[in-house]
């Protein structure tokens, strides 16, 4: 079949077109998600992305009220033995519509929750100085509730350090609070830190020894400088460094040069590579990167196939280990889906993106695996993205810290503070800070680090 020259020429002018065509779709669609996620697309936190889109009607028309089965946290009412404080309010004597006088019917309660204004109150402690006739030395009594050389007490150095380290309350916002200047507050907090710096020995002892350990990290700027902000963390410990770097030599000091027991959960970030130990890659972060390729190519039949196999498998698997179900049963089923996933992985594929993400699962599937054969491990790095979350809000408050010994002072006090949070069982985290203090004030000799191998063995 014969075509005319200028047939030939219209037609590779069409497929040029069609092909420009198709490239300028691309990039469009692109910059759309760019415009629409973010930056980092999926991945793009939520303080960074552009547009945020309004909730889900089915969550919105769900209706309230505790799951079946669920104990529930009801507002219970009080009698006058467990009450703290029990008033009583006669009112007035004459009617105000009619000025009779009134005759008491009943006396009825009403449950209150209320506070005490935070503010410091002044307190002057009389030590009275006594003298030994037989040695001839002076006696100077102790004050258990307050730290050697200190203007501030333990109740209140507990309750400004809980409220800026845990839970983020700003340091202005303190100050206003309770009066205190800012820098006075600086200088608490940087003696405080002195106190518990032999903490964090015990704290890397603790997990290291752990079977299954978390890491992660995230951006914390420190004197207008770009810095990090590292997690270390399991069930049971939070250890925080806030370095200006994010190199493998901050992971190194914690897990050190020799081989570490058990398994370390992350991401597939590299400065994890040098440590000795065996990895597990989170799934969650596996997961976007498939839901990633399905935007990227929306129009390729092949990558729509691929995606709907492999995101449910990987859903599935990330659900498994809470899932109400004997070991046997998780065991039999982590085994199927495990089976499932090395098959569609090794599936041919033509399309480039596929490829990409096969060949992660092929190449490291010895980092893959582990909660198949352990359900102790999770596939996911959800308890280091929660216990980091603290962090990310708190950088959004302060925009990091003011200098290094800021940045110092902050890795000490967060690892002691949600360390024992994660510890305290029912007692709460201010009032257990507070009995810590107290015990350094009336024993300035207090091991510390042995202090800490109690509260993390005590549950």
């Amino acid at each position: 079949m014969k075509y005319c020259e200028g047939c030939l020429e219209k037609q590779i002018k069409i497929e040029q077109l069609q092909d420009e065509n198709r490239l300028l779709k691309v990039k469009l669609r692109y910059h759309e998600r760019k415009q629409q996620e973010g930056y980092f697309g999926i991945s793009t936190p939520s303080s960074k992305a552009p547009f945020k889109s309004n909730a889900d009607e089915e969550k919105t028309n769900r209706k309230g009220g505790a799951r079946a089965g669920h104990a529930g946290h009801g507002r219970n009412s009080y009698s006058e033995e467990t009450a703290d404080k029990v008033i009583t309010i006669e009112g007035d004597n004459l009617c105000p519509y009619c000025g009779e006088f009134l005759e008491f019917k009943e006396a009825r309660q009403r449950t209150v929750m209320e506070s005490e204004p935070l503010r410091p109150q002044k307190v002057l402690y009389k030590l009275h100085h006594k003298f030994c006739k037989r040695c001839g030395k002076g006696i100077r009594p102790k004050v258990s509730t307050v730290l050697p050389r200190s203007l501030f007490g333990n109740q209140l150095a507990a309750q400004a350090a809980t409220m800026h380290y845990y839970y983020g309350v700003p340091m202005g916002r303190i100050s206003g609070m309770t009066g205190i200047l800012s820098g006075s507050l600086v200088n608490m907090f940087h003696r405080m830190a002195g106190y518990f710096a032999p903490a964090l020995e015990a704290l890397k002892e603790h997990y290291r020894q752990s079977e299954v350990k978390h890491a992660d990290e995230t951006g914390w700027r420190n004197d207008g400088q770009n810095g990090y902000a590292w997690l270390f963390c399991t069930a049971k410990v939070s250890l925080f460094c806030f370095e200006h770097t994010r190199s493998a030599e901050v992971p190194m000091k914690v897990f050190g040069p020799d081989e570490i027991c058990g398994v370390l959960v992350v991401d597939r970030y590299s400065a994890y590579n040098r440590i000795r130990i065996r990895i597990q890659y989170c799934y969650a972060h596996l997961l976007r990167e498939v839901q990633n390729l399905q935007k990227d190519f929306p129009d390729s039949l092949e990558v729509t196939s691929f995606v709907r196999v492999l995101a449910p498998l990987l859903a599935e698997a990330m659900k498994l280990r809470a899932q109400p179900i004997t070991d046997r049963q998780y065991y039999r089923r982590a085994k199927k889906l495990k089976r499932r996933i090395i098959e569609t992985n090794k599936s041919p594929a033509h399309h480039l993106g596929i490829r990409a993400i096969q060949d992660i699962f092929i190449q490291k599937e010895y980092r893959l695996y582990h909660w198949v054969d352990d359900r102790c491990v999770p596939p996911d790095n959800n308890l280091a993205e929660r216990d980091l979350r603290p962090t990310v809000i708190a950088r959004k408050v302060s925009f990091g810290s003011s200098s290094d010994a800021g940045a110092h002072t902050r890795s000490i006090l967060m690892s002691v503070l949600h360390t024992i949070n994660k510890c305290k069982g029912n007692l709460s985290l201010e009032s257990i800070l507070k009995n810590i203090l107290d015990k350094i004030a009336s024993y300035p000799n207090t091991d510390i680090a042995s202090l800490f191998h109690q509260i993390l063995h005590s549950t």
